[in-house]
């Protein structure tokens, strides 16, 4: 069988956002260098080796910053260009790419996913008997791709717990980048399920599943269909499934170990040409590229006269789809938080331990990138590095010094 290689950064140039001066955007200049100046001190005390901050307001770049190093390994300063492993804020594209298809009238997102994939019809739910073995029971409802979108489907991800049906996970290979994306749902089909579909949110393998969905659709490779639809109108040049040997000067690289807890990091390789494009986490990108993405969400679906969705589409998309009674799993949702169709969507404006806004929509990446969407305050924020262990505690703390600079 010929596989084809997984799309790598376009060698396009990358398009940039107009910038202004803070004042003009309603931020306080003085606020946002102390927001630099607070991870210069994180990149002193040595928890991270370099990160970059862009924050737009109303359309325009009222601060892009890029602090410390870009390698452990090296002396290169981190640059507004430096490339990172953005992990599962790939979700939130591929997101979209499913619902461009919903629009072109492709698919229903009431549609069961067995439609589209057959070996999800012959899916079991795994419960834990008392005794600690695992019965499998047949599902009440087919997963929908709605299901897939907001996280709901019962799959799950081999490291958000230790249960029985994690172990099967992580006993499998499906955080290969070595298969396809056919052969990685064909895995994940033959896994039981961690719940029933509906009756809870598991943070998963989801959107990979969304993500070979494209492929069947669109009879296109997913980085291709990325591509096409997607990073070639917005300008995201530097945004794809790997990027080219000339790059390498460009990659931000995590520490060896982790600062807090000795362990070894691993990361995969940006150069590497994968098999598998990881719809659920593979893209690497820069914050321009991903601040562009950001802009047109904000914009309603549109970005320099290009429209990519729907202004509606978009809404539905930004709102929260999680059903009344379902159980929320793990901590990766914060309280006074709900999930949409591929973001966590800000419901309450307190609540939460951080500031924001009711009707703010983002996502984050298991490495340390992290982006949000305010519409009410007409702002977004893309925030870039390579720090596994210390994602929460960055996400935190650029909210708290990013929102004290909106006047």
């Amino acid at each position: 069988m010929t596989v084809p290689a997984a799309r790598p950064a376009s060698s396009a140039r990358p398009q940039p956002l107009p910038e202004a001066r803070p004042e003009q955007l309603g931020l306080s200049a003085a606020r946002l260098q102390r927001a630099s100046d607070a991870f210069k001190r994180e990149v002193d005390k040595g928890t991270v080796p370099g990160v970059t901050l862009l924050v737009a307001r109303r359309g325009q770049i009222g601060w892009f910053d890029a602090i410390g190093r870009q390698s452990p390994a090296s002396h290169a300063p981190m640059a507004r260009d430096s490339i990172f492993r953005i992990f599962s804020m790939t979700k939130p594209i591929v997101s979209l790419a499913i619902m461009m298809l919903v629009e072109d009238g492709e698919l229903l997102l009431s549609n069961p996913v067995a439609k589209f994939i057959p070996e999800f019809a012959d899916q079991k739910v795994g419960v834990e008997t008392g005794s600690g073995e695992l019965e499998l029971v047949p599902l009440e409802r087919p997963i929908t791709i709605q299901d897939l979108l907001r996280h709901t489907s019962g799959i799950a991800y081999e490291h958000t717990g230790t249960g029985p049906v994690h172990q099967l996970y992580q006993q499998s290979r499906v955080r290969s980048r070595k298969i396809t994306n056919a052969e990685h749902a064909s895995i994940v089909a033959g896994l039981p399920l961690i719940c029933q579909p509906g009756a809870g949110f598991n943070y998963s393998r989801s959107t990979d599943i969304l993500g070979r969905v494209i492929e069947i659709v669109s009879g296109k490779p997913l980085g291709s269909l990325l591509a096409e639809r997607i990073l070639g109108p917005l300008g995201m040049a530097d945004t794809g499934f790997y990027t080219e040997q000339h790059n390498a000067g460009r990659l931000a690289e995590p520490f060896e170990r982790d600062p807090w807890t000795g362990e070894q990091v691993q990361l995969f390789n940006m150069i590497e040409r994968p098999i598998m494009e990881s719809g659920g986490g593979g893209l690497v990108s820069t914050a321009m590229d991903y601040a562009r993405f950001c802009q047109m969400l904000l914009n309603g679906g549109s970005l320099d006269g290009v429209r990519l969705i729907g202004r509606k589409t978009l809404e539905l998309m930004a709102s929260d789809h999680l059903p009344h009674g379902c159980k929320i799993e793990g901590t990766i949702l914060s309280p006074g938080h709900g999930f949409g169709l591929g973001f966590a969507v800000r419901k309450d404006a307190g609540v939460a331990p951080f500031p924001g806004s009711p009707g703010t929509f983002f996502w984050s990446g298991i490495a340390g990138t992290f982006f949000w969407i305010d519409p009410k305050e007409e702002l977004t924020c893309v925030f870039m590095a390579q720090g596994p262990g210390q994602r929460d505690y960055l996400r935190t703390l650029v909210r708290d010094v990013v929102y004290a600079a909106v006047e």
